[in-house]
């Protein structure tokens, strides 16, 4: 059909109600039934839709509890948690160029969904169960629908029990339906089997498992295209241009044209996501703990450089297992789980300094002496230190690290102590140039080693020894305990 014929046929004054606010359709099938409620609220850019499916659904196909069933790719994001009192749960779910079947669920619904390109049809249906079995027809005789335009954002809220399909508002066009991230505002409500309550309780529910096809009678009479011939009840929703206007048809077919390209340009995108995380906040002390190793230490001569940090936690699972059992653990995940930019750093750092015959190590240089052959004193049965302490008047353990290079001495002081619930985890450092290189390079790395070097290596430990509570870390090495 060419566009001059196209444009002929459609009707530019159409019957519209103007909304000063989010265009929402209220379908009220019983009084005993919620409504099913619809909001627009944005349109996002030409072909955003498809490009968002595309994108989203190669994510999704990756996660842990992804499934692909029923024309509806999904995956729970968000666990129930009944020993804390919450019900809720968060799905996310995909509908492609096909549609799903008709379907419903026993619980209430809540989701927030973008469109593909070429728009959403949504499809409701509220029928008594007894009336279907005797009447299959009634199905479409109550069924009502809701258009939402091309790439744009809606909200969807129904009740248990309400039959729904989504599809392309354009079929056959090869343009998805929508994507939507949908929450279970009671994962046990509803007239669930006693097989759906333990998959719940047990936290391996799914979209598929909590869904219920229509009978087949029903989808028989679906599939004979009788639904083609019935003018089924409908609102549309719209923004900027009302259904069936020279400007929306238009919008419409730039939409799914555009949606085609930016679809199958996002097929050659990098998919990865990052996380970036502040982690446990650690406190620059303007001095060291007058109770620290690190005051007794390279006293013979200037000091050039010094510095202390702690990490204070509240955390009386931690604090029982005791400062012996937990320095051991710290110092261990030092050298088990360096941080990734520290140990980039040092790398860089170790290929810069070696053709000049200086010390180099993998590990961040506050601790790296940790890989250095064992000496005349250990700790915890493994670890090569240069002094440690025990503080006799409470919980507290304190160890010395350190080496001597061509252009500087270092000494570090690893401690931690637990008083109470509390536990303060220390990590302290002081430096003497011995030759103009020496203050040369400290001036150098300072900046790094104050703000990043030393309190990541901090942070990062601690992180690694409260993941590893439970594991065998520090039970194992409790064992050793002197």
């Amino acid at each position: 059909m060419s566009f001059a014929q196209t444009a002929s046929s459609m009707s530019f004054a159409p019957d519209f109600r103007v909304e000063s606010s989010f265009p929402s359709a209220h379908l009220r099938f019983s009084d005993e039934r919620l409504p099913v409620e619809v909001s627009l609220i944005a349109q996002l850019g030409h072909g955003a839709g498809n490009q968002l499916y595309a994108g989203v659904l190669a994510r999704q196909s990756r996660h842990r509890h992804f499934i692909d069933a029923l024309d509806e790719p999904s995956a729970r994001i968000g666990d129930v948690d009944f020993s804390k009192g919450d019900v809720t749960s968060l799905y996310m779910f995909s509908v492609g160029a096909n549609g799903h079947p008709f379907h419903r669920h026993a619980g209430h619904r809540i989701f927030t969904a973008i469109s593909g390109s070429s728009g959403t049809r949504l499809r409701f249906a509220s029928v008594d169960d007894a009336q279907l079995e005797r009447d299959p027809a009634s199905f479409i005789a109550a069924m009502r629908c809701v258009e939402i335009p091309p790439d744009c954002l809606f909200t969807v809220r129904f009740g248990g029990d309400i039959w729904h399909q989504f599809s392309p508002l354009r079929e056959r066009a090869a343009h998805p339906a929508l994507f939507a991230v949908s929450c279970h505002t009671n994962e046990l409500g509803g007239a669930l089997s006693e097989a759906q309550r333990r998959q719940v309780v047990s936290n391996e529910a799914s979209i598929p498992i909590l869904t219920e096809l229509l009978p087949d009678r029903v989808v028989a009479l679906l599939a004979s295209k009788l639904l083609d011939r019935v003018r089924v009840p409908t609102v549309a929703l719209s923004l900027d241009a009302p259904k069936g206007s020279l400007q929306a048809w238009v919008c419409q077919v730039v939409r799914a044209n555009v949606g085609r390209w930016r679809s199958r340009l996002t097929r050659y995108r990098r998919r990865v996501g990052y996380l970036w995380d502040s982690g446990l906040p650690v406190e620059h002390l303007a001095e060291a703990p007058s109770n620290s190793l690190l005051g007794e230490q390279l006293n013979d001569g200037p000091i050039h450089h010094e510095d202390t940090f702690r990490l204070s936690l509240i955390d009386a699972s931690l604090a029982r297992r005791g400062s012996h059992a937990l320095l051991a653990a710290l110092l261990q995940s030092f050298v088990e789980c360096p941080p990734e930019s520290v140990s980039q750093l040092m790398a860089l750092r170790n290929a810069l300094v070696k053709p000049i015959g200086l010390r180099t190590s993998p590990l961040g240089c506050p601790v790296s002496s940790l890989l250095s052959p064992a000496g005349e004193s250990v700790f915890a049965g493994r670890f090569p230190v240069r002094g440690q302490r025990a503080d006799g008047f409470g919980d507290s353990h304190e160890v010395v690290l350190g080496a001597n290079d061509k252009h500087l001495v270092f000494r570090s002081c690893i401690g931690v102590t637990v008083t109470g619930d509390r536990v303060d985890f220390t990590l302290g450092s002081r430096v003497r140039c011995t030759n103009r290189f020496g203050h040369v390079y400290m001036r150098l790395i300072d900046a790094t080693h104050r703000h990043h070097v030393a309190p990541t290596l901090l942070r990062h430990a601690v992180q690694h020894v409260r993941r590893a509570l439970d594991g065998s870390i520090v039970s194992s090495l409790a064992a050793n305990r002197e």
